[in-house]
């Protein structure tokens, strides 16, 4: 059962997300750009930035990124964060707190890309910016022994999608990945689409099948760069992956993480228990939020270790 504080928090995520709702439902006149602005001027207002971390735009690649850093400095490991929002609605200014909780914990620079986003970018944009990004970095002179890849819902499927499109492209891949409720499956052909339909107070099966929809743009929902679960996924490095036990989205996510398992790819699954979509967003509230998180930093710090230790 969630604490005060943190049941008013989830409300007041769920009201911020009401003119996404009604957008893409049709019952706004209001336009994505608007809709998008307000959305992330609320989730501000409840996610606010942690404190003793600066926060600046900065370019990778020809993708515009919001880079967290300590105050007092960063060693060597950067994060490139992949942000959520159904590749549709989401935005940089929102994650303050995470990437600042992740920057502060691994004394790391973590760049979230403001990648384009549809309708008026649909379908393969948003991915192709990430992965723009991702090479970006590389091309600045980051070793891919001190990167890792974060990344919640949509952004969780781009983790591996990124190490993919990096394997394919024969460039580095990354130490590590960590895929927080992460978007696998678009089809929502799971069993979890009708036993957690309805459960999960932050997504349901209609308003992510609209999601997907407004994505795509004509494009199969199966396709492996937006649904990983279709994808060829092996000589990927290490992932976790944290699903809540609530989320429509859980058989998509158990589904990836046997398919990484069977192409030998080191595997870290959590399913945890009556947590809902990205319940991360709640860490300094909700204690399943920081402890999930704790993990997550304890697995790249173990990554990013023996990376550096294997490179010698």
């Amino acid at each position: 059962m969630l604490s005060n504080n943190a049941q008013a928090l989830l409300e007041g995520w769920i009201a911020a997300a009401s003119p996404v709702v009604e957008k893409v439902y049709g019952t706004s006149e209001a336009s994505w750009p608007e809709v998008r602005a307000r959305y992330m001027q609320e989730l501000e207002n409840l996610f606010p930035a942690f404190e003793g971390v600066s926060y600046q735009t900065v370019m990778s690649g020809t993708t515009p990124a919001m880079l967290s850093e300590p105050d007092a400095g960063a060693g060597d490991a950067v994060v490139l964060y992949l942000h959520g929002g159904g590749y549709v609605h989401g935005g940089v200014e929102a994650y303050r707190g995470l990437t600042g909780r992740l920057a502060t914990a691994l004394n790391a620079r973590v760049y979230t890309p403001d990648y384009r986003q549809a309708p008026e970018y649909p379908f393969p944009t948003p991915v192709d910016d990430a992965f723009s990004a991702y090479r970006a970095l590389l091309e600045s002179g980051i070793r891919p022994e001190n990167l890792v890849l974060v990344g919640d819902s949509a952004g969780g499927a781009m983790v591996v999608t990124m190490m993919r499109k990096a394997r394919d492209a024969g460039i580095p891949l990354p130490a590590a990945g960590v895929a927080l409720s992460p978007w696998a499956d678009l089809t929502h052909s799971g069993s979890s689409a009708t036993t957690r339909d309805g459960i999960d107070p932050l997504c349901s099966v209609a308003f992510l099948t609209r999601l997907a929809r407004c994505f795509l743009a004509g494009e199969r929902p199966g396709h492996p760069d937006a649904s990983p679960v279709y994808a060829n996924v092996e000589g990927l490095a290490p992932i976790l992956i944290q699903i809540g036990e609530n989320e429509v989205m859980l058989s998509g996510a158990t589904r990836l993480a046997a398919n990484l398992g069977e192409a030998r790819v080191r595997t870290t699954l959590e399913v945890w228990p009556g947590m809902f979509h990205v319940w991360h967003l709640l860490a300094g509230v909700l204690p399943e939020a920081d402890q999930a998180l704790h993990n997550a930093i304890r697995f790249l710090e173990s990554a990013l270790a023996n990376e550096k230790t294997t490179s010698r």
